[in-house]
């Protein structure tokens, strides 16, 4: 069974937040930040760059507390959202302990992001006064699978915030198959999960600085 993850290397990330920009410009903003982390003990003052989004976690909180059902697990594992029959409630936005959701509260599109993202495959923008968040790009991966090609190998197939990482510390693949690159990486290297102790199981790892 596929279940599509990443795995972002700190060692590599430069916080030039390219990934950000890349979804803001596509997606309507919001999605993913870049967190800097620096820490206290450390003499020479080394700063940490910690991209985010939704973790699309085995066991979505956003999942159990959505009342209409608008928020869906996939069987690869991507978490996604009907926006037909998101209500705008926010119950998902409280349950998700990484804060990887918004309501878009006005619109604030201007034509060349329609454009985007027209061009990207990514269907209309997100609709005013529902939920919205990363869906790892799931159009691209899914077209991209129709036309033969494999996610987190070829471009076309793969996330946006993937394929335009500067440093290349974003990753993209199948974490149930021990032959992707996204497997292989967890293997060779220390990796940890956000907030692994609440159980919800991230699909996103990363690799710490101490490797």
């Amino acid at each position: 069974m596929t279940r599509w993850g990443m795995v972002i290397d700190l060692r590599k990330c430069i916080g030039c937040e390219t990934c950000k920009h890349i979804c803001d410009s596509v997606h309507d903003g919001g999605w993913r930040r870049v967190i800097e982390s620096k820490m206290k003990d450390d003499p020479n003052g080394q700063r940490t760059f910690i991209s985010m989004a939704c973790m699309h976690c085995e066991a979505p909180p956003c999942l159990e507390v959505c009342p209409t059902g608008a928020t869906l697990k996939r069987a690869d594992g991507i978490v996604t959202i009907d926006h037909s029959r998101c209500i705008g409630c926010s119950a998902c936005i409280l349950a998700c302990p990484y804060k990887a959701r918004k309501i878009n509260m006005e619109d604030d599109l201007v034509e060349e992001t329609v454009a985007q993202t027209k061009d990207f495959g990514q269907g209309q923008p997100d609709r005013i006064g529902v939920c919205s968040k990363c869906d790892f790009c799931a159009s691209l991966i899914d077209e991209g699978l129709k036309k033969g090609l494999q996610p987190g190998t070829d471009e076309d197939a793969t996330p946006l915030c993937v394929r335009n990482c500067l440093a290349e510390a974003i990753h993209f693949g199948d974490l149930d198959d021990p032959d992707s690159n996204v497997a292989k990486l967890i293997r060779q290297n220390t990796t940890v999960q956000s907030n692994k102790a609440l159980g919800t199981e991230p699909s996103v790892f990363y690799i710490l600085e101490n490797n």
